[in-house]
């Protein structure tokens, strides 16, 4: 398993994903999920990656390799909006779902199905970014959740629902974005370090500010150690019960 996420501000866009593809008791291996392509002043591209590692290793095979293509009728590079981008990835993730298929559902496993995140700009239009299905078809993040998720979600959630809005500053987003992947490492034992971490600041068309952090980064002990101290203050200020002042008389 693992966990990607993908942060839209008005200033920005911020990306984070940890790096662990398989879980055992003494067996993990690491694979960055976290792709860049940069035209400067033309356009950026910023893709993560969940869900089956050949198929999703096969679909930026193809995006490479397309690139190298010049006659080729469609890559990330020629789609004139993101959006045209992400069908053209929701293709190449169905067509290789597709080939692979019937040995899939002889393996036990787990079947071929990826999913991604898209995000980045193009030159003249705003900055955005889409979740795209392992169906092929793709959303977008709205001002109400400028947020999208894939993998293990569930336990980094909700400080994303607390914290992101559109206004949020992208510094504050970026570290609440550590915060998500840093909760659901300690909650399950598929995600694990390290941990990418990028952030985008609209219009400039450049390749983005870039971070990596291990269980022993200073930055990411000390985001822990704060974080860790501010919930158990939060926790200790809370409302008491009634019974708990009527006991202490």
């Amino acid at each position: 398993m693992t966990y990607c996420l993908a942060i839209s501000v008005n200033k920005g866009l911020v990306f984070a994903s940890d790096s662990r593809t398989n879980a055992g008791v003494d067996y993990v291996t690491t694979y960055s999920k976290m792709h860049t392509f940069v035209w400067p002043d033309e356009r950026i591209c910023v893709l993560l990656t969940a869900g089956n590692l050949a198929t999703s290793q096969a679909v930026l095979n193809n995006i490479r390799t397309d690139l190298e293509k010049p006659n080729a009728k469609m890559n990330i590079r020629k789609g004139q909006h993101l959006y045209e981008v992400a069908h053209y990835i929701g293709q190449l993730s169905q067509k290789e779902q597709r080939q692979h298929a019937d040995a899939m559902e002889k393996s036990t496993n787990g079947g071929s199905e990826a999913s991604f995140i898209l995000g980045g700009q193009i030159a003249g239009q705003p900055s955005e970014i889409f979740l795209i299905y392992p169906q092929g078809n793709y959303i977008s993040a709205s001002p109400e959740t400028p947020y999208l998720q894939i993998g293990e979600n569930k336990y980094g959630k909700p400080i994303l629902d607390r914290i992101i809005t559109p206004t949020t500053s992208i510094e504050d987003a970026a570290r609440c974005a550590l915060v998500s992947v840093e909760s659901t490492i300690r909650s399950n034992i598929s995600v694990g370090p390290p941990i990418e971490l990028a952030m985008y600041t609209s219009d400039t068309i450049q390749e983005p500010y870039h971070l990596k952090l291990t269980l022993n980064s200073p930055m990411y002990k000390s985001m822990q150690k704060q974080w860790n101290e501010g919930l158990r203050k939060a926790c200790d200020r809370l409302p008491r019960f009634e019974w708990e002042s009527t006991s202490q008389e």
